[in-house]
């Protein structure tokens, strides 16, 4: 069984970003992976904030990203960048914490001007960190974000199978390492 865990570094509950961890969440499950959510917001603050290395909260997620064969991890982008409370939590991880890892970015934003942030932002970070594999991840345009009946979000068919491949890439991750 793969282990994976899934950083959201959105700010808010509401957030259309913390939605679709929360639903990669349910679909790794439902592909029988073991999986650690991070949802970064509701770490204590202080400890983000004054860089508690030592913190219990802190400490966990460490684990779980020493324990996962993959990390998947999703951003709003505001400014051309991942969001500020992801860059204080990516500050508090060891230096090579994505070390021989598979890395997957999703990213949100609400202009195609934010598409390269995945590229410029994000992945000379994980490979800073040590990751052996940077997928290509996904960008989400905010308006193409739907809802169902139910309230259940979901995407384009152009979206939904880009999704499908990066968790059909993390799903085969036994076999890359």
């Amino acid at each position: 069984m793969t282990t994976i865990t899934l950083i959201s570094g959105s700010p808010s509950k509401q957030s259309k970003t913390a939605e679709i961890a929360n639903r990669l969440q349910k679909e790794l499950l439902k592909r029988g992976h073991h999986v650690h959510l991070i949802h970064v917001r509701d770490l204590p603050a202080e400890d983000l904030l004054h860089a508690k290395f030592d913190s219990e909260a802190i400490a966990q997620t460490h684990e779980w990203i020493r324990e996962a064969d993959a990390v998947m991890v999703l951003s709003p982008v505001y400014k051309g960048s991942y969001t500020g409370i992801l860059k204080a939590f990516l500050d508090l991880l060891p230096e090579k914490a994505f070390l021989g890892k598979i890395i997957a970015p999703i990213v949100t934003g609400g202009t195609i001007a934010h598409l390269l942030s995945i590229e410029y932002a994000l992945k000379p970070i994980f490979s800073i960190m040590g990751a052996k594999e940077i997928l290509h991840g996904v960008f989400i345009l905010d308006k193409t974000i739907q809802r169902d009946e139910t309230g259940e979000i979901f995407f384009p068919s152009d979206i939904e199978e880009r999704i499908k491949e990066v968790l059909q890439s993390i799903s085969n991750t036994q076999t890359l390492i």
